[in-house]
């Protein structure tokens, strides 16, 4: 598969770079409410900036006023305030400050929860348009968990990136432009080393920093895939007394993420450990310069605390600043095993000019179909068939036949290499896979359920179905009354995957749900072979009315249920073996008549060695009663 070019790339430190690939998470298109909440935010963000420049400068004055110094600058009408003014004027000012910050990020809050939903929806979109082969490799905790980290890292990136970066360079160059003038030059250049220093020392320290981070996000990963896999898995672990072999596995991962945690959070100390060691050296160096400028007359006390404050508000971009790079070097980390998500291209894809499926009578043709998983490990080698329109079609054959391949084939959950497969004359990969699927309906072996009501699972088959049209179908389905006697009816919690019901009650479920779907077409993937025998027949009866009057193509293991079908085909190794009606295959004695008489040896075995339990159990009552 070829991948498609990155939304983002995981090596984007540049911030414009990565401005440019977020653009449209945070100016999002046809959304003028939140665009104009991204103008009024950075509005109040660049008016908080200059309001906080006025902070020091109040400082300074109700220092020097205290002291005596009214006359300095000419500010005159200023002092004139008074000293307990100027104080409660700074303290207003950073009130004002604080507040400004405060309404610009409620301002920004909808933007950027709409850039992480947006960025959600396109992943669980794209998880769907994936092939079939996608999920069967995948493994869901840590898909997850990615998916998780990645919407949390993009709303990282998308605030920091418009609400900070800019910003804090425009306040660093105000405070150069208020030493350079107020000052001098030396002032500027200690101001200048010490900035490049830290940022030089921050980039290299977080660039050091994010190999730490990516191995503990890939044990984070691990231990979320071995938990959940375990849950998903829990009777298994139960039938097998794993419980404490499934808990050594979760804390080896753990025990790798803890190993990598906890270097991440000593990095972090020695990184704010030599910021602090940066900027305390250069504050130092200008403190020392004010100091000797204040003994030789040229400054005043308020100048001294002046470039104090100064530099102590300075501090707080600055160090915001290696904030910001370090969150978007991990933002980044975090989502680049999301865009390699992204990066997946589907499998199997509508064409351009791709077409709706049109139901004419509903006649199933694969000519000459050859496909394989692998291509080293061909399945299917030219097979030939047709399903006539209202007719019944039975595939049956040995285990790895290919017999389940050729529904995930007319479903196109997999494109073929060669041949055809056609409804009504339509290839299926001329036409939209939503059309195709929509006149397709599948009772499969092992139905799955949503972890929900009876009623949503059956209505899930047409989500626009009334309840009497769900209650219908159950009673078609032969699972009405059933229902009626459950406590909550129709409302009943079915559980995790189903597993609250028994497995005639899920396929039943799954056979209502496919009546209320109406389907023109209908595929039958062994639905009773995981049945009892008296399951199963009470299943094939409901099966039998749903199939009435519909092309249907029946993926059968135990041949008891394909003897009314239409046609039967044998495969062998991808191969057509023997095809005709149930007693033309008897009367002809080759691989159907073998695995025929093969399960009815089985089947009469069975039940003699349930003649003789049932026979034992009779003497052991027998023994036991008491004599009247």
């Amino acid at each position: 598969m070829t991948p498609r070019k990155k939304t983002v790339s995981a090596d984007s430190s540049n911030p414009l770079s990565t401005l440019v690939n977020l653009w449209p998470y945070m100016w999002p298109h046809g959304r003028a409410d939140l665009k104009l909440r991204v103008v009024w935010a950075t509005f109040f963000l660049f008016v908080a900036k200059v309001v906080l420049l006025g902070v020091p400068y109040f400082f300074k004055w109700a220092t020097d006023a205290l002291n005596g110094n009214v006359d300095m600058a000419g500010l005159l009408p200023v002092f004139m305030l008074g000293a307990v003014a100027l104080v409660i004027a700074y303290n207003l000012t950073r009130i004002l400050q604080v507040g400004l910050n405060q309404l610009r990020d409620a301002l920004f809050a909808s933007v950027g929860q709409h850039a992480v939903r947006q960025l959600a929806y396109k992943t669980f979109v794209h998880m769907h348009k994936l092939s079939l082969r996608f999920h069967l490799e995948r493994k869901t905790g840590g898909l997850s968990r990615i998916i998780e980290r990645g919407t949390k890292g993009i709303e990282t990136i998308v605030r920091f990136t418009i609400l900070n970066s800019v910003p804090t360079l425009v306040e660093f160059l105000l405070t150069a432009v208020i030493f350079w003038f107020s000052y001098g030059l030396a002032y500027v250049a200690v101001t200048a080393v010490t900035v490049a220093a830290y940022v030089w020392f921050t980039v290299r320290a977080s660039d050091w920093r994010i190999s730490i981070r990516r191995s503990m996000n890939d044990s984070d990963t691990d231990a979320n895939t071995k938990a959940i896999d375990s849950l998903l898995n829990f009777e298994t672990v139960k039938y097998f007394g794993n419980e404490e072999m499934e808990a050594r596995r979760f804390d080896s991962s753990m025990a790798r993420y803890e190993k990598s945690a906890t270097q991440v959070w000593t990095s972090l100390g020695w990184l704010n450990f030599g910021q602090g060691v940066i900027f305390g050296l250069g504050m130092a160096a200008m403190m020392v310069m004010s100091a000797l400028a204040v003994q030789r007359g040229e400054q005043t006390i308020g100048d001294f605390v002046f470039v104090n404050a100064l530099l102590l508000q300075l501090s707080v971009p600055l160090n915001f600043i290696g904030f910001v790079y370090r969150e978007i070097r991990q933002g980044l980390t975090d989502i680049e095993q999301m865009f390699d998500l992204l990066e997946v291209e589907a499998e199997v894809k509508d064409r351009p000019d791709a077409t709706t499926l049109q139901i004419r009578q509903g006649a199933i043709a694969f000519k000459d179909v050859h496909f394989a998983y692998d291509e080293n490990r061909p399945i299917l080698k030219g097979l030939s068939f047709e399903v006539p329109a209202g007719k019944t079609v039975a595939i049956v054959g040995p285990s790895g036949a290919g017999k389940s391949t050729i529904s995930r084939l007319l479903y196109r959950f997999y494109d073929i290499q060669q041949g055809s497969i056609t409804i009504d004359g339509q290839d299926v990969r001329a036409v939209t896979q939503k059309s195709l699927r929509t006149a397709i309906g599948m009772v499969p072996q092992d139905t799955v359920l949503f972890n929900d009501t009876i009623a949503y699972n059956i209505r899930y088959g047409r989500l626009s179905a009334t309840d009497e049209e769900v209650s219908a179908a159950a009673e078609v389905a032969q699972i009405g009354t059933f229902l009626r006697n459950l406590p909550h009816g129709y409302d009943t919690m079915v559980g995790e995957r189903g597993l609250k019901l028994s497995g005639g009650e899920k396929q039943r479920v799954a056979i209502a749900r496919t009546i209320l779907k109406a389907p023109p077409i209908l595929i039958l993937d062994e639905a009773t072979s995981a049945l009892d025998t008296t399951t199963e027949q009470e299943i094939q009866s409901a099966l039998d009315i749903v199939s009435k009057n519909r092309t249907t193509l029946v993926i059968a293991h135990r041949l008891s249920t394909v003897i009314g079908a239409d046609e039967i085909i044998v495969l062998r190794d991808g191969k057509i073996a023997e095809r005709g009606t149930h007693q033309g295959l008897l009367e002809a004695d080759g691989l159907y008549a073998s695995m025929w008489n093969r399960q009815r040896e089985a089947t009469q075995a069975e039940e003699h060695l349930r003649k003789v339990r049932d026979s034992d159990d009779l003497g052991v009552i027998m023994r036991l009663a008491p004599a009247t």
